[in-house]
């Protein structure tokens, strides 16, 4: 984990231009779509630079997590850019939250669960955080259905993995199951590559 951390940390300085077009053409939609279901106390897993921060409905008290200082830096800029006194940053792994048990409303990830080291463990610790009947708001790219589409996600995936420790052939729908998640909805945003995936406790 510790290396992985090192390598955001890195990539911190550049990850917002190197994101840049996906996030105009798709990500930000993507995020809009996930963001306005979140209600109450809500964790965000891997909060990274903070690109889901202005997407948060009002009233909603957010403490977003990560393990890069590097990413926190850059996620702390754009909250006091946008004025969120209702955002806590904390740097923490997602494989050992710090939290009591039952604590959140809603948990948020984005793009998270295909660079956790073991993502049972973390998608177990956020299981365990969060409220009963709580939702888990999942948007995720992993690895498809598809024969076909796989093949590009199998060649990226040793460029993904040296770079930033990103698999791009998750089963990450079938790790939210095995982590004790009931899903409630799964929405294909970009062919079933890229999931919005509704979960509850």
């Amino acid at each position: 984990m510790a290396e992985t951390a090192k390598k955001y940390d890195r990539f911190s300085k550049i990850y917002d231009s190197f994101e840049s077009l996906m996030e105009r053409r798709a990500f930000s939609k993507y995020r809009k779509k996930a963001l306005r279901l979140a209600k109450g106390k809500v964790l965000e897993v891997g909060v990274g630079t903070g690109k889901n921060l202005p997407y948060y409905p009002k009233g909603v008290e957010v403490i977003g997590i990560d393990f890069s200082k590097g990413m926190l830096e850059k996620a702390d800029r754009r909250r006091k850019e946008l004025g969120l006194e209702n955002v806590k940053l904390m740097l923490m792994d997602a494989q050992n939250l710090e939290f009591e048990d039952n604590t959140f409303d809603t948990v948020v990830s984005t793009f998270v669960f295909c660079t956790v080291p073991d993502p049972i463990k973390g998608l177990k610790e956020v299981y365990r955080v969060l409220k009963p009947g709580g939702k888990a708001i999942f948007l995720e790219h992993m690895k498809s259905e598809s024969k076909l589409l796989n093949i590009p996600l199998y060649l990226m995936d040793p460029i993904t993995k040296a770079l930033v420790g990103t698999s791009m052939v998750r089963e990450t729908q079938k790790n939210i199951e095995k982590a004790g998640f009931k899903i409630e909805k799964v929405e294909n945003l970009f062919f079933d590559i890229v999931r919005l995936i509704i979960a509850t406790k």
